[in-house]
């Protein structure tokens, strides 16, 4: 019997890498797209001594070429599971962001996620299972908190590119949900915290940091017990029920042809 086989976006290093590791001791073989070719034939090499097959796709996603090429390839129909994990900082005032770079780091945190999806979708429908794992950040939750200077408090980046993608990514996994329901294939979101991993010159890193291998291990339990919002270190999960009543009451209290007072002359 052939091993079901994994995707996984940003699989050099970090949450990449772990939830690599943790799908090839699960059975899985895998295609493993990142930059890096050194880091990718070595971990090859690491998985084939534990009896996973792993292709290797040196692209980078942040570029056109790159994300259709590895679109393409989640595209063939054998893909099991997307775990699209990819992504950029991008902090910085948006203002100032320099326009080449907004291109590429919208492409690799917004783009990439629906494309990739939308390509092996087809194939795991008609298998009736299989599904998305999405990896987004806390600050996707971030949108209302103000950004604060370090030495008035605990600082959040200027961030509104990364949040952008990042909610909406959070938005589309968990509408991509719905659709999906009944019929076998899953779509998990991931909202880590810090991570103690490389990514962003490894400033994440601290004692608050969550290791890799545990945002790895939160994610496939999420996703194997048909989760769709995951947020690996949240102890009162009531605030995702919350969270569900307030869109609920918004959508409801926004519709009608009645202006709210506030903005009445």
């Amino acid at each position: 019997m052939s091993r079901p086989i994994a995707l996984v976006t940003g699989a050099s290093s970090g949450i990449g890498a772990a939830v690599s590791a943790l799908l090839a001791h699960a059975g899985y073989d895998l295609v493993l797209v990142a930059r890096r070719e050194n880091r990718l034939a070595a971990l090859k090499q690491e998985f084939e001594g534990i009896g996973a097959n792993s292709e290797t796709l040196s692209l980078d996603l942040s570029e056109r070429t790159g994300l259709t090429d590895a679109t393409r390839r989640a595209g063939v129909g054998d893909i099991d599971v997307i775990v699209s994990n990819a992504g950029v900082s991008a902090y910085g005032p948006f203002a100032e962001i320099d326009p080449a770079d907004l291109d590429r780091a919208w492409r690799l945190n917004s783009d990439a996620t629906p494309m990739l999806a939308r390509a092996a979708l087809p194939g795991m429908l008609e298998r009736g299972k299989g599904g998305i794992i999405a990896i987004a950040s806390n600050l996707a939750f971030s949108a209302g908190i103000p950004t604060v200077p370090a030495d008035q408090g605990r600082a959040l980046p200027h961030r509104a590119l990364y949040v952008g993608a990042k909610a909406g990514m959070v938005a589309f996994t968990r509408v991509l949900a719905s659709e999906l329901d009944g019929t076998g294939v899953q779509a998990t979101v991931v909202c880590p915290g810090l991570v103690s991993s490389e990514w962003n010159g490894g400033a994440s890193q601290g004692p608050q940091a969550m290791t890799p291998e545990n945002v790895a291990l939160a994610a496939w339990s999420s996703f194997t017990k048909g989760e769709t919002l995951c947020l690996p270190g949240l102890e009162q999960v009531d605030l995702l029920d919350q969270l569900a009543e307030t869109e609920r009451r918004i959508l409801g209290g926004n519709i009608g042809s009645d202006l709210a007072t506030r903005y009445l002359p």
